[in-house]
């Protein structure tokens, strides 16, 4: 059986990886951080999600040999000239604390028409193999920040999201239904085949 690292230890995110390659890699077993001897994390210092996501394969990669996926998400809200970005997850704080930087996010927004609250999620994923060759892809996925918390699905800014073309959160849409459409679903689809590609050499 095939082995790749996903170098989180976000349940939701391995959840969602496997969920997406399963039927393109069949037999692949897709390990997160807990399934692998502990190792120093690079802190997510790079500007961009694309830098952020090579950091932490490239890191996991030398620590396990093993191929290894990372990814780096956020939102980018428009009224905010693209923040909180690559922030997201440390918006209010150090602490990642979901909730207050939902609350945070609606404070900064409070004043915002509705037709000014577009945003985007954006997911950079990259792919880094032992033989040091490396991918990066984007995914995005377009949409509004509404002014209430809604849904209990999802994590992050979930909650405040409505994608376009919905009345609903992506913390109200079924597990396929955000997948279909998801910034992360996007970037995963696509490096699926270059990741089962890699794996069958």
């Amino acid at each position: 059986m095939s082995k790749v690292l996903l170098a989180s230890n976000n349940a939701k995110k391995l959840e969602e990886l496997r969920r997406i390659l399963a039927p393109i890699v069949p037999g692949i077993e897709v390990l997160g951080l807990a399934d692998v001897p502990a190792y120093d994390e690079p802190a997510e210092t790079e500007p961009t999600f694309e830098g952020n996501a090579l950091l932490k394969a490239r890191a996991a990669v030398a620590a396990t040999g093993l191929p290894s996926v990372a990814d780096d998400s956020g939102i980018c809200v428009d009224a905010l000239n693209g923040m909180p970005g690559v922030l997201s997850a440390r918006w209010s704080g150090p602490a990642k604390d979901n909730h207050a930087n939902n609350v945070l996010l609606l404070g900064q927004l409070e004043d915002v028409p509705d037709e000014r609250r577009g945003a985007a999620f954006v997911a950079a994923v990259a792919f880094v193999q032992p033989d040091g060759s490396e991918e990066v892809l984007r995914g995005e996925m377009r949409g509004s920040v509404i002014r209430e918390l809604r849904g209990t699905g999802g994590f992050g800014y979930d909650v405040l999201f409505v994608p376009e073309g919905y009345d609903r959160t992506t913390a109200e849409l079924t597990v396929e239904e955000k997948d279909a459409i998801s910034h992360r679903g996007k970037s995963l689809r696509a490096l699926a085949p270059l990741v089962a590609k890699a794996l069958e050499a």
